[in-house]
């Protein structure tokens, strides 16, 4: 069936009533949306995502999900080769950006940027113990062992998180908003008459039944709400007809170029600018304390992608850290080593407080979370334990608990709960949840105790760790959805933490254990937001599964060929790429299980724990704060603990390129008028960050060839990083 043109679609929405013809023409743009051409092109934008992914997470420990980047990309394809992909529509987008999404962020799902350097990190004197350096067959064998397991999670938990609850999924819902903007569509909107609408569908045999159930229509409620909204929907679509193809092309070129030249003349992203305050006393402040400016435009387009709050809290941090506790810890001979050491220098020192800043948040935010699912599931289980209820004969073609497809639809207990409006031809199967779960758990006991041996973590804990990652998985999810953060780092540590009592000694044991609770939760929230995205453009989640599936199997070797060609071309961890959340596991692990805490270090972790704990507790249940107090601006503007920690892990290089973006982003807001990073910004930090990390692939081939920097000028002056990489 041809696809109708997204017109069609805007008029049933802006009638005032729905009918039976609207609903078939609704519905037969959303029947073909798992295509070849999207699960391919979403393929190819996974693949350059994933690579994009290692390079960031090698150098800051920075992966993102990069949804909007790739609903963009796809949509570019599909425009710039029109003869070839005719009548693209929303649900195929949903499709393509999932199976990017599935793609490009295993790198850190599998822990390429964390667990498994951290293993390849361990030493002798420390450890007991020679390092773990994987193979390649070894290495893929380890991501198919965690690759799937978070995907069947993601499943079951989307009826409870996005249809029941309808929680923001506020990544989720930007990426459908986007999408909606780039087919010129009315955008998605959470439904406020979704009962009502859902009924009405529900009343059509089901026989008679399309693909899915109309559109809520709140947003033309109001003509002038929605003609505004009109104005400035067709403003964007505009603007991204024309300049913002250009303004996309040219920042990926910029970014491109920049990366080109700063890999023949490094010193253009390591600017010794604090040196000049060194000069005269003879010292080098670059070389000696990390402090130098890489101007990358990737890193400022993260920081567009973070925002003005995030980047400033995380410049916060590095002043803290870098510029107050460094010197401190140097001078008083906390930390006798060299600076850059994350072991016995201040790199390694300040890394436990920020270890403690980390774990006190996400414990504490954590908490509200908790108590709000448990005080659900209390009421619930009171409400069925009330007494026995008098059976009603549903109206509904749902006669039983379980359809034809084995998908368990338990009918609403309460008359405002809204039930599942998609049919279950669309949805994942009761039957390959429990078989998926069973058999992706049992694969992954397996080859986790085939590639370690009996020297890494005994099958039953490996079991544990799953069966702690499908409850926390749970708490998690909620609060992305509520909060877009995914406490995976502090449920990590809690990981690490329990496993430090039932396997002690065993540092391996303990990376491990806590990467697989962290791999399957990590998964299942990044699926997460792409479940919530085709659930406001109305995909079907049954293909967007498959996407997922097809995604994170393609990805187990892309992956794996991407960190062995890295950490064979440079030094990892090592100037270029410090690998900071490898260091965080490892410090970790060695603590619980045989290690110490440097010097004079534990109270400056009480210190700043204490004082995060209770910044974080203040926002977890701000809501119930006075009004006056929730408005006041010490309260508006309290700091992020992850970010102010991200800004001890990460050279102040880093951060303060972020923050040249995050005040582009507050800049373009107050310009917009409307308080958000307008959509232009959004095009110009993908360009950007795409840019650096689609030629670090080129960078990266020229130096396994034998090729490195023309000329090292001003590196002597003390620019660290790429300086210290490729003129050493």
């Amino acid at each position: 069936m041809d696809p109708v043109s997204p017109q069609v679609s805007r008029d049933v929405l802006e009638q005032d009533e729905y009918d039976e013809e609207d609903l078939f023409v609704e519905d037969a743009v959303l029947e073909n949306d798992f295509t070849f051409r999207a699960v391919a092109v979403g393929l190819l934008v996974g693949v350059l995502l994933c690579m994009t992914n290692i390079y960031f997470g090698l150098q800051t420990g920075w992966v993102s999900m990069m949804s909007l980047q790739s609903a963009l990309i796809g949509f570019a394809i599909f425009k710039l080769l029109p003869s070839l992909f005719p009548h693209f529509t929303p649900q195929e987008n949903v499709i393509l950006q999932t199976t990017a999404v599935a793609t490009g962020t295993m790198p850190l799902a599998a822990g390429l940027v964390g667990i498994v350097p951290a293993l390849e990190m361990m030493t002798v004197r420390e450890d007991g113990r020679e390092p773990i350096i994987l193979s390649y067959g070894s290495l893929v064998l380890w991501c198919l062992a965690v690759a799937f397991f978070g995907v069947f999670l993601a499943a079951p938990l989307r009826r409870q998180v996005i249809v029941k609850e309808k929680l923001v999924f506020p990544s989720g819902t930007a990426t459908a908003q986007l999408i909606a903007l780039l087919h010129k569509i009315p955008p998605p909107a959470q439904s406020t008459h979704a009962s009502s609408t859902t009924a009405a569908y529900r009343r059509i045999p089901r026989s008679s039944r399309s693909a899915s159930p109309p559109r809520d229509r709140s947003a033309s409620e109001s003509p002038e709400r929605g003609l505004r909204a009109g104005e400035e929907r067709e403003k964007s679509i505009d603007d991204m007809g024309g300049s913002g193809w250009w303004m996309l092309g040219w920042s990926f070129a910029a970014s491109a170029g920049l990366t080109i030249l700063s890999f023949l003349f490094p010193i253009l992203f390591a600017l010794p600018i604090f040196d000049i305050f060194g000069l005269p006393f003879g010292t080098s402040l670059a070389a000696s304390w990390v402090w130098y400016f890489t101007p990358s435009l990737s890193y400022v387009g993260q920081g567009i992608i973070m925002g003005f709050p995030v980047t400033l809290s995380m410049n916060a941090g590095m002043l803290v850290g870098w510029a107050v506790l460094s010197p401190l810890a140097k001078h008083l001979n906390w930390a006798p080593g060299p600076v850059g050491s994350s072991t016995t220098g201040v790199r390694g020192w300040i890394l436990w407080v920020a270890l403690a800043i980390m774990i006190a948040e996400s414990i504490i935010s954590l908490i509200p979370i908790t108590l709000s699912y448990a005080t659900t599931l209390l009421r619930h289980h009171r409400q069925r334990s009330a007494g026995p209820k008098v059976f009603q004969p549903s109206n509904s073609p749902r006669a039983s608990n379980v359809t034809e497809d084995d998908y368990f639809d338990p009918q609403p207990d309460d008359a405002d709960e809204d039930p599942e409006h998609e049919p279950p031809e669309r949805l994942v199967p009761l039957s390959w949840v429990s078989w998926g779960l069973g058999a992706s758990g049992v694969l992954g006991v397996v080859l986790v105790w085939y590639v370690f041996g009996q020297d890494g973590i005994h099958p039953w804990a490996t079991a544990v760790g799953l069966v702690l990652a499908s409850v926390l998985s749970i708490i998690g999810v909620r609060a992305l959805g509520e909060t877009d953060l995914n406490p995976v780092s502090g449920i990590g540590k809690i990981s690490q933490l329990l496993f430090a009592v039932l396997q002690p000694g065993n540092v391996v044991a303990n990376i491990i254990a806590g990467g697989v609770a962290e791999v399957s939760l990590y998964v299942a929230g990044d699926l997460m937001q792409d479940l919530k995205t085709g659930h406001l453009l109305h995909a079907s989640p049954r293909s967007q599964f498959y996407g997922q599936m097809i995604g994170s199997l393609a990805s187990v070797f892309v992956s794996t060929a991407g960190y062995k060609f890295y950490t064979s071309v440079y030094t990892i961890p090592g100037p270029q790429f410090a690998v900071p959340s490898a260091g965080v596991w490892l410090n970790l692990a060695r603590l619980l299980n045989h290690g110490h805490l440097p010097s004079h270090v534990v109270p400056f972790m009480l210190l700043f724990g204490t004082i995060f704990g209770i910044i974080s507790g203040i926002k977890a249940f701000k809501t119930r704060l006075p009004a006056s107090v929730q408005s006041s601006p010490i309260v508006r503007y309290l700091p992020s603990g992850i970010a102010f920690a991200i800004g001890f892990l990460n050279a102040p290089s880093f951060s303060l390129a972020r923050l040249v973006g995050g005040y582009i982003a507050y800049r373009t807001a107050l310009s917009s008028g409307r308080g958000t990073t307008p959509l232009w910004a959004i095009v110009l930090a993908s360009g950007f960050v795409l840019g650096e990390g689609v030629i670090s692939i080129v960078t990266l081939a020229l130096t396994s060839a034998g090729y490195g920097a023309v000329s090292c000028f001003g590196c002597g002056l003390g620019g660290g990083g790429y300086c210290s990489g490729a003129c050493a």
